[in-house]
């Protein structure tokens, strides 16, 4: 098996009387696309928070490459090479979606010329067009953030997290809001991006997981329900039951491991 670019053993968050994350040992191989699936409430999202330092654990590691992370702080943990995405899309609204990228860029190099000209800083210019066209919004680099399709919001926000050079990308519901014609593209993109970079998904649109992912770790209440395949997901009764429930969604589950 391929080496774990993350793990984590036994992590647990409670907020009060509700377990978020119940004793989560898990493993994340490296060079392969995986997603996080479940119901509202499984715990996907605090999982993504308890990895990237947004959420200290009441018990528990995070490992990545190996090195524990646990505890350290969100800005530490980035510059180690995990970069995310948020449910809530996060730009700077009031201006372009190049400037979004360059100042995303020096931020992760810890510094900022405000004063100096664009025109002198040849290295960020270059990363800045790469990272346009690997987000195919090179004809879009000089709109302003504020005024993009909510598509082309989520993929500046990946973008944004790309160019600063990640090894692991967590993407938390990247294509939720999107048209049928953006989730395409940004499927294509995600998948493109996977060749180069470690990437694992929280996602709740089955044929975007089923079509993308090629490990799939089934989350219920904060506990690991089913861990495989898409095809061994798609077939696991505990997972019908548990986080499909409906005969109807069984049929749906099908149509997307299929499509």
């Amino acid at each position: 098996m391929s080496e774990s670019i993350l793990r984590t053993e036994n992590l647990t968050k409670r907020f009060g009387g509700l377990t978020a994350t119940d004793n989560l040992s898990l493993r994340f191989p490296g060079g392969r696309l995986q997603a996080v699936i479940g119901p509202n409430g499984a715990g996907k999202t605090t999982l993504f928070n308890l990895i990237s330092g947004l959420l200290k654990p009441d018990s528990g590691r995070v490992y990545f490459r190996d090195r524990d992370i646990t505890g350290l702080r969100p800005h530490e943990i980035s510059r180690l090479g995990i970069k995310r995405t948020m449910q809530i899309k996060s730009v700077f609204n009031q201006i372009s979606v190049t400037e979004n990228l360059w100042i995303t860029r020096q931020a992760s190099q810890q510094f900022l010329h405000p004063f100096r000209p664009a025109s002198r800083d040849h290295a960020t210019r270059e990363r800045v067009d790469q990272t346009l066209e690997q987000i195919g919004m090179t004809n879009l680099a000089h709109r302003i953030a504020g005024t993009l399709s909510y598509g082309d919001v989520a993929m500046l926000e990946i973008g944004m997290a790309l160019i600063s050079d990640p090894q692991l990308l967590l993407l938390d519901e990247p294509i939720c809001g999107m048209s049928p014609a953006e989730t395409e593209r940004a499927v294509e993109k995600i998948r493109e991006l996977a060749r180069k970079v470690d990437i694992v998904i929280i996602e709740h649109d089955m044929e975007v997981v089923f079509g993308l992912s090629e490990d799939i770790i089934v989350l219920a209440q904060g506990a690991v329900l089913a861990t495989g395949s898409p095809t061994e997901i798609s077939s696991n009764e505990r997972v019908r039951e548990a986080y499909l429930g409906r005969p109807e969604d069984e049929d749906y589950l099908e149509e997307a491991v299929s499509a």
